[in-house]
């Protein structure tokens, strides 16, 4: 068995223009300060991170590590959540989605794609210059209006959407094989991939292709009503990143799953710092133990009430006190009397 690595944070809800989170170093230093030991950064913050230079240059790749190392901490993962997003756009939302992408391609669906898969291509060969094992990401969407029928939806609309996703991808995640990184789709409402039916869709439609993975993040389940232990079950072979975050559903008789369009603190559904939630981590913790996953418990702040620094700075402390740390022998080893074949045939009354 393996001890899951961390704490870890997600610094994409830290990172602004005031110090200390207006550059990586800064943002690094207090990060250590709150005794996180891994970092994962947003590809796409320009304060942080420059992308492009990362996946042309060693250099600039060792530099990064070393600064973070003399601090005491790693890279966990990059991201390019708002990258991934852009591979698949449903018209619908390309208006909203163009302040994810750099200026001269707004307004130009086919651009604004191809500027995206270049970006996660890029990202894939970052992260092997950085040394690292897995990277986080979103599918995007071209079926999520929608997911619930009415009117009935076109007879193999969800398939093609499906194959469509998969042909954008396929390409991308082959380039993730070739430089050796997982990519790990966070599973997510709002994406095509948003729970263990649509990520098997995924698979199959890209050939079960080695590198298509998951980011696990349980706090989307409950706000789906899906069973968050019972996926770590099915999927273990496929989860290669992990964001701890806490949520609650609380359903009344005016609202449920949906929201009724409210604000987050409203709806039955909300996200909630580490321990203030409904989330049973002991037990989550405990079956990624048992299944020897071998990444970073990277705390993903998105709490409807508490100060994100608050958060930040009771996430460290949380984190740190559910990861096992594995055994490496059994507790009754103490008693065990050697293997004795003979023995065992007598014991159980088998004659020689």
């Amino acid at each position: 068995m393996k001890t899951i690595k961390g704490p870890g944070i997600f610094l994409a809800q830290f990172a602004g223009d005031a110090a200390p989170f207006n550059s990586l170093e800064s943002i690094a230093e207090w990060a250590a300060g709150l005794g996180y030991k891994g970092i994962q950064i947003p590809s796409w913050d320009a304060r942080l991170f420059n992308l492009d230079l990362a996946a042309q240059s060693q250099t600039y790749c060792d530099e990064i590590t070393g600064m973070l190392a003399d601090k005491g901490l790693a890279i966990t993962e990059l991201s390019t959540h708002l990258q991934g997003q852009l591979v698949a756009v449903h018209p619908a939302f390309d208006a909203q989605f163009n302040g994810f992408a750099p200026p001269e391609v707004h307004g130009n669906p086919a651009a604004r794609q191809e500027w995206a898969v270049t970006q996660v291509k890029n990202a894939a060969v970052a992260s092997r210059r950085l040394g690292l094992a897995a990277h986080a990401t979103f599918s995007g969407a071209l079926a999520w209006p929608y997911f619930y029928p009415w009117p009935a939806r076109p007879a193999g609309l969800v398939e093609d959407a499906f194959a469509e996703l998969a042909k954008r991808w396929k390409p991308i995640l082959d380039v993730f094989e070739d430089n050796g990184v997982d990519a790990a789709y966070e599973i997510h409402p709002g994406e095509d991939l948003h729970d263990g039916v649509t990520f098997e869709r995924f698979l199959e439609a890209v050939g079960n292709h080695p590198r298509a993975n998951i980011l696990y993040d349980p706090s989307h389940f409950v706000l789906q009503c899906l069973d968050y232990l019972q996926f770590i079950d099915i999927y273990k072979e496929r989860i290669k990143c992990f964001h701890v975050k806490d949520a609650e559903f609380r359903p009344n008789g005016r609202s449920g799953v949906y929201g009724g369009y409210q604000g987050w603190v409203d709806r039955p559904g909300r996200f909630r710092s580490l321990g203030d939630g409904q989330i049973d981590f002991g037990a989550i913790f405990s079956k990624m133990a048992a299944n020897d996953f071998a990444g970073w418990a990277v705390l993903e702040w998105e709490c409807a009430l508490k100060h994100p620094e608050v958060g930040a700075t009771e996430g460290a402390p949380f984190i740190d006190r559910h990861i096992i740390k594995v055994t490496e022998h059994a507790f009754d080893d103490f008693a065990a009397s050697g293997a004795d074949r003979a023995l065992n045939r007598r014991l159980m009354g088998i004659a020689e």
